[in-house]
């Protein structure tokens, strides 16, 4: 039995900009023969009680597409990762519309003819000398496409929008001791002394090889998941339609063929497709196929040893893919990694003896003593000292001692005085309008949340897929 494909699409989140409407349109749409059966129902997604059509989306693309130059125009057809930006990013300008139409609607918001008729006399495209024309509202129109109700109807929804989200974008005020906490605590400094013991300092001599299997023992190494995988390909040129309906029945033969016990290298040669093997690999070293896409080997990894596919759509035909073969994790043998685990087991001698000399140094400092071959430095949140240092010396308060451990060496550190900065008025208020934005985005992005929860997004998985093909 073959499995389905596809992972849930991700779920689109974003801030509407309600801007003015776009009049010039290049042509664009999708034929009706991709769609074969699903044709009934022309849902991409339903938000809560609403839908958004295929129509509705490839009448928004025609306007974005309309307001990019040639060359960005270009990119999003010929570049697949210029392309998915760009879909994916009308997407969710569409569903977080269509939530907060959904959200006007409970709140029972209304939007008269009267206020439509004043903001379209008050729409500089429809303006003469400053004053209303007919003659243009109704030239722009026709160029357009629309209707004087679809036009009134976009206005409309428009308008509904900004009465939800409008709010959204008014400054949250920052009171002025958050602004101070947080001026002192990005500019202000710290005096320190730390001291450094590397793990270099120390002898270890040679492991027995008693001891490295006793390490190996302790430091278990770990061999990733290999999949071993093959597919099937019948290639077409997917934007035509009698190359993709040709491509699609002989696909479909090859499917036939394997459900009936062929072999996958056995039904592409029987229908002239192209099988390949790909041998065994890794999730994070995969090989070199312009298939093999971060969503392709996400399925490849989800699917069951000795299971197939179905058919899967792709930029270059339609593929079915076979696990041949699953290596769980597992620990590595041991003669396979002896030789790395001497070095190991040198660092970790090295180590032990690193970090038992830095704890006498730390206790030494916690009964009054100096710090043993410490230096004194005036250190910020981003110079000087090293980097773990820097991050301790800010974590912890003044008076206190420590170990930090990095990855060659064991710092033992005391804080002494904390310095104030001066106070720059440039860099507060640059400060004070960054809280704000802050403040803003995360009312923004909890009021978003909560539409979400208000008006579930659904996904109409077969329709998404055929009109965003991997």
């Amino acid at each position: 039995m073959l499995e389905y494909l596809r992972n849930a699409a991700d779920k689109p989140v974003a801030k509407i900009l309600i801007g003015i409407l776009a009049f010039s349109f290049v042509g664009w749409g999708v034929a009706e023969w991709v769609f074969g059966s699903v044709a009934g129902d022309n849902a991409l997604v339903r938000v809560g009680s609403e839908k958004i059509t295929i129509s509705q989306y490839n009448q928004e693309k025609a306007q974005e597409m309309a307001k990019l130059s040639k060359e960005q125009q270009r990119a999003v057809y010929t570049d697949a990762v210029a392309g998915a930006a760009f879909s994916n990013k009308l997407m969710a300008r569409l569903t977080t519309e269509t939530m907060a139409q959904n959200r006007a609607n409970d709140l029972g918001f209304v939007v008269t003819n009267a206020r439509v008729a004043r903001e379209i006399r008050e729409f500089p495209e429809f303006q003469i000398n400053g004053q209303f024309s007919s003659f243009m509202f109704d030239n722009l129109l026709a160029n357009s496409g629309y209707t004087e109700a679809d036009f009134a109807n976009v206005l409309r929804g428009q308008v509904l929008r900004s009465m939800v989200l409008g709010g959204l974008n008014v400054a949250v005020p920052v009171p002025n001791f958050a602004v101070d906490a947080a001026y002192n605590a990005r500019y202000g400094l710290r005096e320190i002394e730390y001291s450094t013991v590397p793990y270099s300092s120390f002898k270890a001599g040679k492991p027995t090889d008693e001891q490295l299997r006793e390490f190996y023992a302790q430091n278990p190494h770990m061999v990733e998941e290999f999949r071993k995988v093959s597919y099937v390909l019948v290639p077409a040129e997917m934007s035509k339609p009698d190359s993709y309906d040709a491509a699609l029945g002989r696909a479909q033969q090859v499917e036939d063929e394997i459900i009936g016990g062929e072999s996958l290298a056995d039904a592409a040669a029987k229908h002239g497709a192209k099988y390949v093997a790909l041998g065994e690999f890794e999730r994070a070293s995969r090989p070199v196929d312009t298939l093999l896409t971060d969503k392709m080997v996400d399925k490849i990894f989800e699917m069951e040893e000795g299971i197939e596919s179905e058919l899967i759509e792709t930029p270059k035909g339609f593929v079915i893919i076979r696990v041949d073969k699953v290596l769980p994790r597992h620990n590595a043998e041991y003669n396979t990694v002896k030789g790395r685990l001497a070095g190991e087991w040198v660092n970790a001698q090295q180590r032990k003896q690193a970090y038992v000399r830095a704890n006498e140094i730390l206790t030494a400092a916690k009964a009054g003593e100096k710090l043993s071959g410490g230096k004194a430095v005036t250190v910020s949140r981003t110079s000087g000292a090293p980097l773990k240092v820097l991050m301790a010396a800010f974590g912890t308060n003044v008076g206190d001692n420590g170990i930090i451990e990095d990855d060659n060496a064991f710092y033992v550190m005391r804080v002494s005085r904390a310095i104030a900065p001066q106070v720059d008025k440039a860099k507060k208020a640059a400060l004070r309008k960054e809280l704000e934005n802050i403040s803003t985005r995360t009312i923004a992005d909890d009021y978003n949340s909560f539409l979400m929860r208000e008006y579930p997004i659904k996904v109409n998985q077969k329709i998404y897929d055929k009109v965003f093909a991997q």
